[in-house]
């Protein structure tokens, strides 16, 4: 169904704002893929707090053109959705690899990762990086490790102490009845 010139307006200034304020625009080809699956990735996308639009890809260029995202233009061919990431950028590339084991038909063309474009074997690797609360989670584990250890040997000193003024105090117990 054609689109009119405000329509198309609309839809550019939505995408501009869209790729410019989010973290990851992944590009992705969903021809073959039906009504009631498509809603389903929609909706696994809003849960992961990322967001998918069908675009045109001209008003992509021409978006990708005013952010000065330059390097898209060859991945925009066929049908075009565009995944949003706006906290996370690993969150959109998880769901959309599961989404392609599931149903085999989506294809990843390439992202727009802070402004670079990167292909999609990139894509897929940053699928199997940890989550954003993953990471900080490892960090702040790392850090407190050091601490753990500290309070363990201090235990541990401590303890061996309370065994020589124990020994100590059973030897002067013995020389006194003795």
């Amino acid at each position: 169904m054609p689109i009119n010139k405000q329509e198309k307006e609309q839809m550019l200034q939505m995408l501009k704002e869209k790729m410019g304020s989010s973290q990851i625009t992944i590009m992705t080809d969903y021809k073959g893929i039906n009504v009631d699956a498509m809603t389903k990735l929609r909706r696994k996308m809003r849960e992961s707090g990322s967001e998918l639009k069908v675009a045109k890809n001209t008003i992509i260029k021409i978006a990708a053109r005013e952010l000065n995202m330059e390097g898209a233009d060859p991945y925009l061919e066929g049908p075009t959705a565009l995944a949003f990431g706006m906290s996370d950028p690993v969150a959109p590339a998880k769901v959309l690899n599961e989404f392609i084991k599931e149903h085999k038909k989506l294809e990843i063309k390439a992202a727009i990762l802070e402004g670079q474009v990167i292909d999609a074997a990139q894509v897929k690797a940053l699928a199997g990086l940890p989550s954003r609360e993953m990471l900080l989670a490892q960090v702040l584990s790392g850090m407190q490790a050091p601490m753990y250890g500290f309070a363990g040997a201090l235990q541990g000193l401590l303890r061996n102490l309370v065994y020589v003024f124990d020994a100590v105090r059973e030897k002067k117990a013995g020389e006194a009845a003795g």
